[in-house]
């Protein structure tokens, strides 16, 4: 057992029983002769008394020894040594939000059976809908991400000093070619691209990196804004001296909560080398001072860097909330297979709150007004590599509206497989003095709606199935409501 265990069980029983003999600390200050301060440090798991101290409070609180060391909780505590004993704890990343597992063991103590009742809950929901380990570790880096507004001084820095120990010139498309010179040279890497490919089970996977040799091995498949990013990451990791990381792209297993973290810190210096923040912020600026849309801009102003359209929306979400204060938006990645009438939200970050639409975990149907589902429609009929749309959604039920702009291409490792990147930015007054097309009367307006079985828009020539959810609470609501005229006619 590990010793900080058996201080803390000790603590909690000691709590236990004065809290049972209703004892304050001073009280049983008074009736053990040992100081308050002492047995408020017993008490939290601090310290673990000597024999004869224990001996003292067995003794003056009338509770065997034995009943006192032994490591068995009764019921009320029984729950937290579970929750102590399964390290679960030490899974949860608590120093990244600022939070003492020492605090949290307190609230525990302090309710435990509804701390219990309401951990037993969050852990059949994680089981109801297969929530892994590597599930709750995205989920707590995604949160991350939202408490810092997606950006981080200290990697942006990182990337300019990077660039200048080696002579990248950002207002330039960075190359490959040109990371891979610093990876071989600076850091002794061997790049081998076509071996990834000899085997058919890896399937979509587009890198290994063999750290005992240093051998970075790829796909052939991969294009040059993959490779690109793929390089970039290597660099990230040596640069900033990540050891405890991953070695494939995109990850198979996540080992340990640092790696989650570390993967996102160089996928975020990947990202801002490659689409550096004063080139991207000069092209919005350029888009946001027209008073129509250019969407031949917008587009010009992807194929500006050597990335992805995902990677460009990407640092959309870095750029937008620092340089422009543009805090409230959303990112939601989809994807879709051609004929299929299957829409699946596989990623989605929102700062400053949560916005509508998020993740839908029931076989709900996703609302088709959606310009993120329109591009992935539009694209799997046509012959173009990428499709571009925007449109501005109005949420009547939420009364928010968004400007969403969206882009879909092909997925390059899945045959009839297309995924759609949306950008989502809150209208308000303040977005409205940052963007002077927003008045542009060529944006198609649409009132939209999260799923088709929530949706009170009742002449929609897209809905897939009736509004039953609605249909549901509008019919208990009435319930509800003949419930109380009842009450009301038979209580006088």
């Amino acid at each position: 057992m590990e010793e900080d265990y058996i201080k803390l069980v000790f603590g909690l029983k000691l709590k236990q029983i004065r809290t049972d003999k209703n004892l304050s600390l001073f009280g049983l200050s008074k009736l053990s002769g040992l100081s308050k301060s002492y047995l408020n440090e017993i008490e939290n798991g601090k310290k673990y008394p000597k024999p004869d101290k224990i001996a003292t409070l067995s003794e003056k609180l009338d509770v065997p020894y034995d009943q006192m060391v032994s490591l068995k909780l009764d019921k009320n505590l029984a729950p937290i040594g579970d929750l102590l004993q399964s390290k679960i704890l030490k899974e949860i990343p608590l120093e990244l939000f600022g939070i003492k597992e020492s605090n949290l063991i307190d609230i525990v103590a302090n309710a435990p059976a509804k701390v219990n009742a309401f951990i037993s809950t969050i852990i059949k929901i994680a089981k109801h809908y297969s929530f892994s380990k590597e599930s709750f570790y995205l989920a707590s880096v995604r949160s991350y991400q939202e408490a810092n507004n997606n950006y981080f001084e200290d990697l942006e820095q990182s990337v300019l000093k990077f660039a200048k120990a080696y002579h990248v010139d950002l207002n330039k498309k960075v190359t490959s070619s040109d990371l891979a010179e610093i990876l071989v040279e600076e850091y002794g890497y061997n790049i081998q691209s076509n071996e990834l490919s000899r085997y058919e089970a890896l399937g979509k996977l587009r890198s290994i990196f063999v750290p005992k040799t240093k051998t970075l091995l790829l796909t052939n498949e991969i294009d040059e804004a993959q490779r690109t990013f793929i390089f970039a990451k290597e660099l990230a990791y040596n640069y900033l001296e990540i050891e405890d990381r991953l070695y494939t792209f995109p990850w198979i297993k996540f080992d340990s909560f640092d790696q989650v973290l570390n993967n996102f810190y160089a996928s975020y210096f990947a990202g801002a080398l490659i689409i550096p923040r004063e080139k991207i912020s000069n092209y919005l600026k350029d888009i946001f001072a027209e008073d129509r849309f250019d969407a031949a801009l917008f587009t010009q102003a992807i194929e500006a860097f050597n990335a992805s359209p995902e990677s460009f929306y990407q640092r959309l979400t870095n750029v937008l909330p620092k340089a422009f204060n543009i805090q409230n938006l959303f990112f939601l990645r989809f994807t879709h297979k051609a004929k299929s009438d299957k829409f699946y939200l596989k990623k989605e970050l929102h700062l400053s709150h949560q916005h509508s639409p998020h993740g839908n975990e029931t076989e709900e149907h996703y609302c088709r007004r959606w310009v993120s589902l329109k591009v992935l429609k539009d694209i799997s009929k046509s012959k173009k590599k990428h499709e571009f749309d925007l449109q501005i959604s109005n949420y009547e039920n939420d009364g928010m509206k968004y400007l969403v702009l969206s882009s879909a291409t092909k997925d390059p490792f899945k045959d009839k497989q297309y995924r759609s990147i949306s950008i989502g930015l809150l209208i308000n007054k303040q977005l409205q003095r940052k963007l002077n097309f927003l008045d542009d009367p060529k944006i198609d307006i649409q009132n939209v709606n999260v799923t088709c079985e929530r949706c009170d828009i009742m002449d929609c020539k897209l809905r897939q199935v009736p509004p039953v959810v609605l249909d549901k609470s509008a019919k208990n609501k009435k319930i509800e409501t003949i419930v109380e005229e009842l009450n009301e006619k038979f209580s006088s």
